[in-house]
C-alpha cells in the first residue's frame, strides 16, 4: 500500500538509479561510466620542429610534441592520437568545445584557463623573436622600439600575457592565417617586423628558401610550453588528472625533449629536401 502511494517520480528514480541520473543531468561527464582508453590531442600545425602535418597523412600531426604524446600514452596506458583539426585558432575552439582532449603544447594565459587545465612542469621553454628583413634597420632592444612600426604575426598566437597586453595597447600588429603568409608579407615590405617563435621561424624560412629575413638577438619573451586538458573532455576525471600530473613530473626528471627535438629537426629537413625540385 505504501509503494502504491509513491509518486511516479520516486518510482522512476528507483528504476533508473542514481548513476544514470547523474549522467543525464550533468553530474558526470557523458562517458564517465565508460573507461577512456583513447585520447585525441592536437596543437599548432605550423610549429616545426614541435608539430606539423604529416605529408603522407595530412590528418595526422608529427614532430617532437607528437612523439611526446606517444611517450605519454605509454605512461597512461591509453592510446593518444595526435590529430590535425585545423589552424591554431580552430584547435583552441575544438578544445573549448571538448571535441579534442589534449593540446600538445600551449603557452599559459589566464583566458585559456577558462576552458582547459594546465599540467606542470612545462615540458619545454621557448623563445619568441622579432624577425625583419636583412636590409631593414631595426635597432630592437625593448618592446618600445616597435612603437610606430607595422608588425605581423599569426592569428590567435600568444607571446605571454605581458607582451600580448602591451601589443594590444601600444603596437600595430596585423594577424594573418599562417606563418608562411606572415613571412611573405614581411619579405615584400608590407610589414616592418614579424613576431614568432625562433625554431618554427627558422624551419619555415628554410622550407621557403628565404635568406633575406633575419632574427634579432633580443627576444620578445621566453615562454613555457604546457600540456593541457579540456574542461569539457569526457575523460577529464580526477583519476586522469592525477595520472597526467604524475607523468609530467616523471617527464621533467627524464627530459626526453632534447632528443625528440633533434630527431624532429632531422625529419623536417629530410622531408623538405625530398620535396625540393
Amino acid at each position: 500500500m505504501q509503494d502504491a502511494k509513491r509518486k511516479p517520480w520516486h518510482r522512476w528514480m528507483k528504476a533508473v538509479g542514481p548513476i544514470v541520473l547523474l549522467a543525464l543531468f550533468g553530474g558526470l561527464p557523458a562517458q564517465a561510466t565508460e573507461s577512456c582508453n583513447k585520447l585525441v590531442a592536437s596543437g599548432n600545425p605550423q610549429y616545426p620542429p614541435y608539430l606539423w602535418r604529416d605529408p603522407d597523412d595530412e590528418s595526422r600531426l608529427i614532430g617532437a610534441n607528437a612523439e611526446l604524446m606517444q611517450w605519454l600514452a605509454k605512461e597512461l596506458g591509453v592510446s593518444i592520437e595526435t590529430r590535425y583539426v585545423g589552424p591554431w585558432g580552430r584547435v583552441q575552439e575544438e578544445m573549448r568545445a571538448g571535441r579534442i582532449d589534449l593540446i600538445a603544447g600551449a603557452f599559459y594565459t589566464q583566458a585559456r584557463t577558462e576552458y582547459m587545465d594546465y599540467f606542470h612542469p612545462a615540458f619545454r621553454d621557448t623563445r619568441s623573436a622579432v624577425w625583419t628583413r636583412a636590409k631593414f634597420k631595426l635597432n630592437y632592444r625593448r618592446w618600445g622600439d616597435l612603437v610606430g612600426l607595422q608588425g605581423v604575426t599569426v592569428i590567435n598566437n600568444s607571446f605571454g600575457e605581458d607582451f600580448d597586453r602591451y601589443a594590444r595597447d601600444s603596437l600595430k600588429i596585423t594577424q594573418v592565417a599562417s606563418l608562411e603568409q606572415a613571412i611573405q608579407i614581411l619579405q615584400r615590405g608590407r610589414a616592418d617586423y614579424l613576431v614568432y617563435e625562433d625554431s618554427p621561424g627558422d624551419a619555415f624560412l628554410a622550407k621557403m628558401g628565404i635568406s633575406d629575413v633575419k632574427q634579432l638577438p633580443t627576444p620578445v619573451a621566453n615562454e613555457n610550453l604546457f600540456l593541457t586538458l579540456s574542461h569539457r573532455s569526457a575523460c577529464n576525471t580526477p583519476e586522469l588528472r592525477g595520472k597526467l600530473a604524475r607523468a609530467m613530473y616523471k617527464l621533467g626528471k627524464q627530459s626526453p625533449m632534447p632528443i625528440l627535438l633533434e630527431q624532429s629537426i632531422q625529419l623536417w629537413r629530410r622531408q623538405n629536401q625530398s620535396a625540393s625540385p
